[in-house]
């Protein structure tokens, strides 16, 4: 007896060794001024972090509460501030259009948004220094209030890299929906 090809179990293809709309980069440095005259100081975020955990602080586009565009998979403080690496959700639009974008360099900003628990303002340079805050939020923008709070790093998707050889500059076929296409035919055909 001949097994029924239509019967096969569905085939799901993963990219495991890098995952699209992977990033990382640094969403708040420490000791910086920002456009606003705020300096997050090391440990300001630490209270927070352990309070909320990584699920608790949303991935927005522009602050845009309306605009959630992935998750985030680490927030951590180091030496130099706010490390964070994030997974854009490439089954939302927005998401996709902006992977694109920060691949292309067009969109490479990162803002926090939160309430101040604990500062001081310095009369000499009037910066206010942050000691501590309650972040709910960090988002991809494309001006950043810290310059310098960016974008590192984004993976690209292996099965939509640009292919080698004779075919450089064209993007590779779409598998999943040539696999589809070939199964259909081959269903049409029994």
């Amino acid at each position: 007896m001949k097994a029924d090809p239509r019967a096969a179990p569905a085939v799901k293809l993963i990219a495991t060794a890098a995952a699209p709309g992977l990033f990382e980069g640094y969403a708040s440095l420490f000791g910086v001024p920002d456009l606003g005259r705020d300096v997050v100081e090391r440990g300001a975020f630490r209270a927070s972090l352990d309070r909320r955990g990584v699920k608790g602080v949303k991935l927005l586009w522009q602050h845009d509460p309306g605009e959630p565009i992935g998750h985030w998979l680490t927030l951590a403080e180091d030496a130099r501030g706010l490390k964070v690496r994030g997974q854009l959700n490439l089954g939302v639009g927005r998401a996709r259009e902006l992977h694109a974008l920060m691949r292309d360099g067009a969109v490479d900003g990162l803002s926090i948004g939160y309430r101040t628990e604990r500062a001081r303002t310095d009369p000499r340079d009037c910066l206010r220094h942050i000691a501590r805050l309650d972040l709910w939020e960090i988002s991809l923008v494309t001006f950043p209030m810290l310059p310098g709070a960016r974008v590192g790093s984004v993976k690209r998707d292996p099965l939509r890299a640009p292919l080698p050889g004779p075919f450089a500059g064209r993007p590779a076929p779409d598998l999943t929906a040539t696999i589809r296409a070939a199964a259909a035919r081959l269903s049409a055909s029994l």
